[in-house]
């Protein structure tokens, strides 16, 4: 229940921050938000479009644990999930606020769960985030980002949820490490204190998801 609360805590102190005490919202921040989406990156910093686009990243990485950890959820993952592509950790939170402790994975996966699943996926993840990163940083001007950062709100806010992403993913790598039947505390702190590219290096390395059938041959070859 703790974890629970300090979850919903988190998030409504999210969202009072974000719309009372971050910076104001800015002329042209639609038409700059636009821009990004379209790629119309004339004129734009390249740090601002590298988080932009890791904000699309960061979904994807979300998705690849909490579609397989909603298997076994009373509430829907999708409406969660589906809704961080727009809104980052404003919609992660409530999914783990809401969300029961989950080690086990029921059933057979499906196309979508062995997609998620996929060594491959994390590999394509990981290689566009590098890509990303190092544009950001090779383009990139510090001194106007930290000025954008200070004085507009979608920037701020945008800043702000990547790096809640960044520190709310252990919250999920336990049952999934579980899942896996993957016991390594070192690995487990390895993964947490990366931010991004912990993660990212997790999709890439994990072990494939035992499905029912799998598991319980598993446990037989154990006792064996």
């Amino acid at each position: 229940m703790l974890r629970k609360i300090t979850f919903g805590v988190i998030w409504l102190g999210l969202i009072v921050y974000a719309f009372v005490f971050a910076p104001s919202e800015q002329p042209g921040t639609f038409e700059l938000i636009k821009n990004l989406s379209i790629g119309q990156w004339q004129g734009i910093d390249p740090l601002i479009i590298a988080l932009f686009n890791l904000m699309g990243i960061w979904p994807l990485v979300y998705s690849a644990v909490v579609f397989i950890d909603g298997r076994g959820q009373k509430i829907p993952v999708w409406p969660f999930a589906t809704t961080s592509f727009a809104v980052g950790a404003f919609a992660v939170l409530p999914y783990l606020a809401l969300r029961e402790p989950n080690k086990k994975f029921i059933g057979n996966k499906n196309i979508f769960l062995k997609l998620l699943d996929s060594r491959i996926t994390g590999f394509i993840l990981t290689v566009a985030s590098v890509i990303l990163v190092a544009f950001g940083l090779q383009g990139g001007d510090w001194g106007n980002f930290v000025q954008q950062w200070q004085t507009n709100r979608f920037i701020h806010v945008m800043s702000l949820d990547f790096c809640l992403l960044c520190l709310l993913f252990p919250a999920l790598l336990e049952d999934d490490m579980a899942r896996r039947d993957w016991k390594n505390p070192q690995l487990f702190w390895l993964i947490a204190l990366i931010p991004l590219f912990g993660p990212l290096i997790y999709l890439c390395v994990r072990p494939p998801l035992l499905e029912g059938d799998a598991k319980a041959i598993s446990s037989q070859q154990q006792l064996s």
